[in-house]
């Protein structure tokens, strides 16, 4: 059974940092050969797209309002991957998901359970 555990939200005032963590765990789940990323969804939105990183980390890929504010990186030894939010602001406001294994185009087949981030003005 495949299990990706979200930790590091919670409420952060504007302009500061926060870090979120994704461990992934199950027998079948090859960590290190998939490529994981970071979606979010605000309340009453729909879930978008935060950021991807590809099996090494020598590749990331950003949604363009979030460059230069967020990074992506990951640590095979570790199993994990996380997301660097620096600079927050109100509309980064969001529950934060974790994804692994790349389908197709922004779609990945296991999705973690979320981590709640809110920002306050």
């Amino acid at each position: 059974q495949v299990q990706l555990v979200e930790s590091g939200g919670g409420l952060v005032q504007a302009g500061n940092s926060l870090r979120l963590s994704c461990v992934a765990s199950g027998r079948t789940f090859r960590f290190s050969e998939y490529a994981m990323a970071w979606f979010r969804q605000a309340p009453g939105k729909q879930r978008e797209f935060v950021a991807t990183i590809d099996w090494n980390g020598a590749n990331t890929f950003y949604a363009e309002p979030l460059k230069g504010r967020f990074t992506i990186s990951r640590d095979n030894a570790k199993n994990t991957v996380y997301l660097q939010m620096d600079q927050v602001k109100p509309e980064d406001t969001a529950v934060y998901f974790c994804a692994g294994d790349m389908t197709g185009a922004y779609k990945f087949r296991y999705w973690g359970q979320g981590t709640q981030v809110t920002v306050s003005s």
